[in-house]
């Protein structure tokens, strides 16, 4: 049961405000040590940053998918130091409401079932042999993660908006590929997010610690968008987390629906056991 438990985990989790006053490098605010990409700004345009970096920012959150409901099925592929696994995903959401959770392994049998609102996790395990029932509150995830986040977080997460944004952006850079750089710092992390620089969808967020003392680093890398309504949609996702150990997971989006009826229900059974 402990790998299912880590699988869900690892797809429903990973996922301030103070006035910019000055650009500074983003060489200088990122170590060499703490990124995977070097970034060096040989120099920093002469321009009233504040308005550039609330034009950007102002676009970022233009491209936040509003919705009501939400469908998908997805198929997962998690590697890990120990092991590595692949299942199918039902998933459905109710803004700022509930999301449901079903797993799918070997031969469609459903092994999982999970049921988040923004103050309770249900976990349903149907494993054979190993059948129970158990009740969490939302704390459940962060402490078993260690990653601070809301339900509007996850459900961010989960949809493909950009998480752990924050209002303190230091620096910004225009790179090759039409690509821009653009790098926050947070109470607790720092967050360098790369856009595309026409669009302004979000390609990939780097978050690393803001206390030296951590290790832990994450990255989320959106591909293969696709127009849904007036949206663009990511059908691929890359999660990759680190600290202690690594845990590389994949999301490729079979179907995905907005703002139809939630396809998946959620029962507890009444003769499972309490854990």
């Amino acid at each position: 049961m402990k790998k299912y438990s880590l699988l869900i985990i690892v797809i429903v989790v990973f996922t301030a405000c103070r006035p910019v006053k000055k650009v500074q490098s983003i060489k200088t605010a990122f170590s060499t040590k703490d990124t995977s990409q070097t970034v060096v700004i040989k120099t920093i345009p002469v321009v009233d940053s504040i308005a550039i970096v609330k034009e950007i920012m102002g676009k970022v959150m233009h491209q936040k998918i509003d919705f009501n409901t939400f469908n998908a099925k997805i198929k997962v592929d998690y590697y890990g130091q120990e092991e590595s696994q692949n299942a199918t995903v039902y998933l459905g959401i109710r803004k700022d409401s509930i999301i449901y959770i079903q797993v799918k392994g070997f031969l469609g049998i459903v092994g999982l079932q999970a049921r988040i609102t923004k103050d309770s996790v249900t976990i349903v395990s149907k494993i054979p042999n190993n059948k129970y029932v158990q009740h969490r509150s939302i704390a459940y995830l962060q402490e078993v993660t260690q990653i601070p986040f809301t339900f509007n977080t996850l459900q961010d997460l989960l949809i493909g908006n950009p998480v752990f944004l924050d209002s303190n952006v230091v620096s910004y850079k225009h790179v090759n590929n039409n690509q821009l750089l653009v790098l926050m710092i947070g109470d607790i992390f720092k967050n360098l997010i790369t856009l595309d620089e026409t669009s302004k969808l979000v390609l990939h967020s780097k978050l690393d610690d803001v206390d030296a003392q951590r290790n832990r680093t994450c990255d989320i890398t959106l591909s293969q968008y696709k127009p849904l309504n007036e949206y663009q949609f990511s059908t691929y996702r890359n999660i990759s987390v680190a600290e202690k150990s690594k845990l590389d997971v994949n999301m490729e989006f079979k179907e995905y629906n907005f703002n139809e009826t939630l396809k998946y229900a959620f029962a507890v059974p009444k003769n499972y056991k309490l854990k």
